[in-house]
């Protein structure tokens, strides 16, 4: 088994994996690789009987062209399932379901199978901040820091933290996005679409998946009739909240620009190619 730079640990595959894997080696002459991923919530999030749960790794089995076909299937890309049906092959507990998994968790395992299957270099254009010339920008997708859960749930197993609103003073209980939110996100994004409605909800509706409860109350229609009410200083609040404490991989990249010497750690943009090299 082989290891990636960016993981610390040994990877160890459970026994039903293990015996497949010895039986491919038997047949094809070659290994796949198994890689440790960092989980960046440490599973703190994770309830008890989930497989997760208070783990601060999960294993993978490195890309391969089966998950290329993934990559590939417009059905897959059109009904949004393509990225947890990606996660869902590579790995190598199956009694996961990655649409259970955080957000940032998921985008953890996503970088990590992507470097598998292509490697840690990943090219994107930029254009300076400074001098606004267009260039490509070469990362490298092993330095990319993860930011740990800094935070203790409202109870163990839980994904709910508390905050207290600068403005109305309420307590309310906040959560970070699943693999569901993102799947229901981008259904809600779709019939917008269709129905030929702009993106002019998307704070409230992106507080609508955080915001789980108000002092104490969960009723959805309550919770929602608040957010489109409250302040802008406590939705600010919330939405930092989340910012600066959801547990991911920080994707950000240290830019010198070739034509004006400029330095300058800069966002780096997701797209097309990360997944899918000459996209």
């Amino acid at each position: 088994m082989s290891r990636n730079d960016i993981f610390n640990a040994a990877s160890e595959s459970i026994p039903a994996e293990r015996q497949t894997a010895d039986q491919l080696h038997q047949e094809l002459g070659f290994d796949i690789p198994v890689e440790t991923v960092p989980l960046p919530s440490l599973g703190k999030v994770y309830a008890e009987d989930h497989p997760l749960h208070m783990a601060q790794s999960v294993d993978i089995r490195a890309m391969t062209a089966r998950e290329e076909d993934i990559l590939t299937s417009r059905a897959l890309l059109k009904s949004g399932d393509m990225v947890s049906r990606l996660i869902g092959s590579c790995l190598i507990d199956k009694r996961v379901d990655p649409n259970t998994l955080l957000s940032g968790d998921r985008n953890a395992i996503l970088t990590a199978i992507r470097i598998t299957g292509y490697g840690a270099d990943y090219n994107v254009n930029v254009d300076c901040p400074s001098c606004g010339t267009s260039q490509v920008h070469q990362s490298n997708l092993t330095d990319l820091p993860i930011r740990a859960l800094d935070l203790d749930p409202v109870a163990p197993g839980i994904n709910e933290f508390e905050l207290i609103l600068p403005a109305t003073g309420k307590r309310v209980g906040i959560k970070f996005t699943t693999g569901y939110d993102e799947k229901e996100s981008n259904a809600t994004a779709e019939r917008k679409k269709k129905q030929g409605l702009t993106a002019e909800t998307s704070v409230t509706d992106n507080l609508f998946r955080s915001i789980v409860s108000i002092e104490g109350n969960t009723d959805k229609s309550f919770i929602s009739k608040f957010i489109r009410n409250m302040p802008a200083k406590d939705s600010l609040a919330a939405r930092m909240f989340v910012n600066v404490n959801e547990p991911t991989v920080l994707m950000r990249s240290y830019f010198e620009c070739k034509n004006c010497d400029h330095e300058e750690e800069l966002p780096l943009p997701v797209g097309a190619s990360f997944l899918w090299p000459g996209a």
